[in-house]
């Protein structure tokens, strides 16, 4: 059985699975499509992908123009990371906001965001493996990142953004600005 909260942003969801531990390890059902389609609605995931990185390592926000964006399912299989995700659904309630969870081995909490958020990530332990599940391919020509040190969206981070380690795509990101202009030509 998994336990749902909704978060303050409209259609993101933490899911913490119950985890069942004893003296061998543990078990835990990592996902049920009953139980998700009776919180989020139908969703179809149709690719799992995973990332290893190190301490520091910080990726995203990355995002996809419509109508090729992805709904994702986020876990840490080891270690933790500050995920990030913002709305960018221009017709939401909760447009320009962001919402910023801890994930980790430990609690096993999921993370679903559904399609038009920008979503990153930093490593805050010495190595992290990060699954997700999404519901559309990757659009390589669709793929944009929003920077992750925008004045506009005030992201905590935890950390100073010059300790990062970030690609050369992620660190020149489109500001909120140009990113805003580009997603409403697209609506």
């Amino acid at each position: 059985m998994t336990h749902f909260t909704k978060t303050k942003i409209s259609g993101v969801y933490v899911a913490e699975p119950e985890v069942f531990r004893d003296g061998r390890g543990y078990f835990m059902e990592r996902f049920r499509m009953d139980e998700w389609e009776r919180i989020v609605g139908p969703v179809r995931f149709i690719q799992e992908n995973e990332s290893f990185s190190m301490l520091g390592v910080m990726r995203g926000l990355h995002y996809q123009l419509p109508p090729y964006g992805q709904s994702k399912l986020v876990q840490v299989v080891w270690g933790a990371i500050r995920d990030v995700v913002v709305d960018m659904r221009p017709k939401s309630p909760t447009f320009g906001k962001h919402h910023v969870e801890i994930l980790d081995d430990r609690y096993k909490k999921q993370l679903f965001v559904p399609a038009g958020f920008a979503h990153g990530f930093l490593v805050t332990s010495p190595e992290a493996v990060v699954h997700y599940k999404v519901d559309a391919p990757y659009h390589p020509t669709s793929e944009r990142t929003l920077r992750f040190d925008d004045p506009f969206l005030h992201i905590d981070w935890g950390v100073s953004p010059d300790s990062c380690h970030l690609s050369e795509k992620d660190r020149n990101g489109y500001y909120w600005e140009t990113a805003m202009f580009e997603i409403m030509n697209n609506y």
